[in-house]
């Protein structure tokens, strides 16, 4: 059976958690979070949640080990290279699986938009605790491009798999 055939068959409800990782947005300025809840919404996608958390490992691992009925967690912003982005750092050990292919695609789509500025993007996907994790960055055309070129288009295929084990 091919990836055609498999998205065929993954036509199953999906329930994800938003997770914002940044020590100073607030619901009201979070951009990003807010246009990844409503691309979701469109696709008719459930939010089941959505959080801000700090910079911070404690809290990042809290927010998503403290999950519930949620099949994907979509986190943005964490993953630069300066001393206070430490998502990739708080992820990485949880996962099971890591989905390579994500941060591989994301870097080479984000340097045919900004060059090679892209190498600092540490961006993260796989698998935890039966969901899929994928760990942005916090710029809204950063989360765009995530979401509308890699994500989406695979997020119903990716928890069919998961699920099929």
């Amino acid at each position: 059976m091919g990836v055609h055939d498999h998205k065929k068959q993954a036509m199953l409800p999906v329930r994800c958690k938003i997770v914002t990782v940044s020590d100073t947005r607030t619901y009201e300025t979070d951009t990003s979070g807010r246009w990844i809840r409503e691309q979701l919404e469109q696709s008719n996608i459930v939010v089941a949640a959505y959080e801000i958390v700090k910079d911070d490992v404690f809290a990042i691992r809290q927010a998503v080990q403290s999950v519930e009925q949620v099949d994907v967690i979509l986190m943005n912003g964490g993953t630069g290279f300066t001393k206070r982005d430490v998502t990739i750092e708080a992820i990485q050990p949880l996962l099971e699986k890591e989905m390579v292919g994500f941060g591989e695609l994301f870097r080479f789509l984000s340097y045919e938009q900004i060059g090679s500025a892209a190498m600092l993007s540490r961006a993260l996907a796989g698998s935890m605790n039966g969901m899929i994790i994928f760990c942005m960055p916090g710029s809204t055309n950063a989360v765009r491009l995530a979401m509308e070129k890699l994500i989406l288009p695979e997020i119903r295929h990716l928890v069919w798999e998961l699920r099929r084990q």
